[in-house]
This record gives C-alpha cells, structure tokens and sequence, in this order.
C-alpha cells in the first residue's frame, strides 16, 4: 500500500522541521547536551509539527548511535539509521508509547498509563508516553496523571500536545517544559510541497500550488493531504482548476477580479460574476470567507503600508502587488460592504440558500442610490 505522502515527507531530523526555528534551537541544544526534561507540553495549531517534534525527541532519547558516539551526540539529532530510530519511525518501539488524548480519555485508560510508567523501558534508557489531543482528557484523568509528572520515574519522558492549551489545567502545564508552535506561513509550505512535487515528479502551475498552500491555512499536514488527494487522480500534471475543484474554493485570480468589481462599485458584473461562481459549484461560505480575508489586507494597506513587508510571508511578490493597487481603490465608504459581507458569512452559514444573503449585501452597498 502507498505511503500517505505527509507520512512519507515528515521530518526525520530537527533540521527537517520547517517554520518552528526557535522550539529546534532549543531542543537541539538540549539534545546536544544530553539534557531532555521529564515533561513537555506543544501546544499549537494542527498540522504545524507537535506530534512529529514528539517523536523526534523519542527518537533522541533512545538514539543507539547517541549513547555510543559522543562526537555525533554533539549533533543533537537522531541517526535515523540504528534499531531504535528505525523501530519509532515504523510506529512498533516498544519504549514509545503514542496514545490519543480523544479515545482514551477516562481515568482507566491513565490508570493503564500509570501501570506502564511503573514498567521501566524494554530496550533503551527512556519510556516515552507521548499523548495527543491531550486536552480531551477528563479531569479524574488529569488528576491520576498529576502524581506521574509531581514525582516521574528517571526513566519517563511524557509528552502532552495540544491544540487547545487553555483547556489543559495549570497544575499539569505548570510542570512541564512548554513549547508553543507557530501556524506555518504560506512559502514555508510551498517550499516543502515545491520540493515534494520535484520528487514526485509531478507538474504543477504556480496558481495552483499557492492555493493549495493557501487553502491549508497553516498547516503542512493539510497541505500534504491535499496535494496526496491530487496526485491520485493519476494525470501527473496539477491544473489550478483541479484544486478549485477538489476542495470548492476560487484561487486568488478569480477572488482579485471579483474583489477589483466589488471596490469598484461595479454591481452589474460583481452580480454576474457570482452567479457564475455560485454555478461552478464552489463552496458560497468560503467564498465569502475568502473574500474577507482578501480586502482585510486591502484595507490594512490602505491605512497602514508598513504592513506590506508583514505580509510578504503570507503572499507571492505578484499577488501582493496586486493588493497594493487594490489598496488604492479602497475608500472609507468600502468599510460598510466588509461589515454587511460579515453579516452576510454568518447568515448563508446556516441558510439553504447562501447565495440571497451575498448578493443582497452586494446590492445594498453597491447600488446606486
């Protein structure tokens, strides 16, 4: 069976890991210095590193190549060559331990944790628990897990990761090494997914990387399955159409048109282009969604230029440009039709036909009075 292309292209080494510079210095340094805490807990967005980062500091724990050589020690990474490494990468290590925070989530399951922490570790010199969706877990659960982190055994590694850290209890937080990822910029994933492509010998247009990247919202793992779900359809060539429809939604040309009609007052055709938008079969709510998103940074640029430079992380030279001139068409009367398409998102969300919500809060703030 094919491997999923986000398992077969994630991180083997801290090197690999793209957008979380600091959170890799830090462990690296760690690493080097053979000096890995009982507890961490990686809070962030999906898709962004945390369960992989988990297991690289697994990998680290146990390395064989580590604990015999104390020059590649130095390196602060794994060898990705020696049993242990190998054994963790194929999800069979018997010292790592990898349990979801959502099915396991009652006071049996730690209880069984807790039973298996008393267990020292088969092989290597660390057990290493790594816990995801940690923020599931019941309260009885994190009482029972409690007494581990007070007083772990020197053997135990345990590792919480979560995307909602608010929800985890500040006497659990409070006793590990805490590490927040960053939602991952636009370039860093079509540097990755540009990279992916050339491997895969795959063609691709420009438009349709960037959507795809854009579509992930920050997170590689998106952006890997959706790219995977495009390569399946076996036709070793990636159209912008393709994407827009597999997953519903314009790309930026479509949106920077419609939205170049809307700033221009232009009903007539901002109507029609939607009607044509709505018979391509794209998903209405994330269209509207998109179109936010997109004059939100016209109107930014428009009263504070600065945030250009900001914004060249999230945007191609090109499509930035393309915002600038927006930016100039942008008028105070233009902050009345963002506030009514806001109306409007929350409206077509729940209505069976989006559609009439959108175009009246064109026509109203459109027409010609």
């Amino acid at each position: 069976m094919p491997i999923a292309i986000y398992r077969k292209y994630r991180p083997a080494t801290f090197n690999d890991l793209l957008g979380q510079e600091i959170i890799v210095r830090i462990l690296k340094e760690a690493a080097k210095r053979d000096k890995l805490s009982h507890a961490y807990l990686f809070a962030g967005p999906r898709g962004t590193g945390k369960t992989t980062t988990a297991r690289l500091i697994a990998k680290i724990a146990n390395c064989e190549t580590r604990m015999k050589d104390a020059i590649f020690r130095k390196k602060g990474e794994p060898c990705n060559e020696c049993k242990t490494c190998k054994e963790i990468d194929e999800g069979r290590s018997l010292d790592t331990i990898e349990i979801d925070g959502a099915s396991n989530r009652g006071i049996d399951e730690i209880r069984n944790l807790k039973e298996g922490i008393r267990v020292g570790p088969n092989i290597g010199r660390y057990k290493v628990f790594i816990i995801d969706e940690a923020h599931m877990l019941t309260k009885d659960a994190w009482n029972a897990l409690l007494k581990t982190l007070e007083e772990p055994p020197e053997y135990i590694v345990i590792i919480l990761a979560t995307t909602e850290v608010d929800r985890v209890p500040s006497t659990i937080s409070s006793r590990t090494q805490q590490f927040f990822f960053e939602r991952v910029t636009v370039k860093r994933i079509i540097e990755k997914l540009t990279k992916i492509i050339k491997n895969e010998k795959i063609e691709i247009s420009p438009d349709a990387l960037d959507l795809i990247a854009t579509s992930a919202e920050g997170s590689f793992r998106d952006a890997e399955s959706l790219l995977d779900q495009l390569i399946s359809f076996g036709k070793g060539e990636i159209s912008l159409e393709d994407v827009e429809k597999t997953i519903g939604k314009v790309g930026f040309g479509k949106l920077s048109e419609f939205a170049e009609l809307l700033l221009k007052k232009n009903l007539d055709k901002s109507l029609v282009a939607l009607s044509h938008i709505e018979n391509g079969g794209y998903n209405l709510p994330q269209f509207t969604k998109d179109l936010l998103q997109y004059l939100r940074r016209v109107a930014v640029l428009k009263y504070a230029p600065s945030m250009a430079e900001l914004m060249t992380k999230e945007l191609s030279e090109d499509h930035l440009k393309i915002l600038l001139a927006h930016s100039k068409l942008f008028t105070d009367a233009h902050t009345g039709l963002i506030q009514s398409l806001i109306t409007a998102y929350g409206q077509m969300r729940y209505s069976q036909f989006p559609i009439i919500p959108l175009e009246t809060a064109i026509i109203e703030q459109l027409k010609i009075v």
